[in-house]
């Protein structure tokens, strides 16, 4: 609910409804990168990564949100536009975290002005997705949880008499998705601006 409430602050709510609603109309897009690469979008999504905890973290170039605090709004702005004509992510550090099983699961953690690049995308293309998207998926959604998968397990239990639960895990999937079936995905959810 927070990240709604930025979006208003920037002025972003208009463009984001828009774009979903174009998506559910199965209309195409060419240029989001103007959307990408506006003031408003690129200060929302530092307000967004400032307010995530791991913000404090470094990347490989030893930077963290601190860093970037120390730009004026104009100089951020200029920096991530500048990066953007030819954009070259830093390498990711890598960082193994425990489970609660006890093994351990890689954690890639990139630099802070990357994190950035990535949310102003992020936010553009989440809601052409989202309209595409079947309603009862849970995983790694704006606006639902664990909580809302559970509460729909429960519903079909009672009302469907299903009684079966299987859970899929690709191990690594991130770390060996097909880029190229991805951006073909992307293609073919209407996002034409290469």
């Amino acid at each position: 609910m927070q990240a709604l409430r930025y979006w208003d602050y920037y002025g972003m709510t208009e463009t984001f409804t828009d774009l979903h609603k174009r998506a559910k109309n199965k209309e195409t897009f060419q240029y989001l990168y103007d959307i990408i690469t506006s003031r408003n979008n690129i200060l929302l999504a530092y307000r967004i990564i400032k307010s995530n905890k791991g913000s404090k973290t470094p990347g490989t170039d030893g930077k963290t949100i601190l860093d970037i605090e120390k730009y004026t709004e104009n100089d951020l702005i200029e920096e991530i536009q500048r990066q953007l004509k030819n954009y070259r992510p830093k390498k990711v550090r890598r960082k193994l975290i425990e489970k609660d099983n006890g093994k351990m699961r890689p954690l890639g953690i990139p630099c802070i002005l990357d994190r950035i690049v990535q949310q102003c995308f992020k936010q553009v293309l989440e809601p052409i997705a989202e309209a595409q998207f079947f309603n009862h998926s849970y995983g790694f959604r704006p606006l639902r949880s664990t909580h809302h998968a559970m509460a729909r397990i429960q519903y079909l239990v009672n009302q469907s008499q299903l009684h079966y639960v299987v859970d899929i895990d690709i191990k690594g999937f991130f770390d060996n998705i097909n880029h190229t079936l991805l951006i073909k995905q992307l293609w073919n959810l209407g996002v034409k601006d290469r």
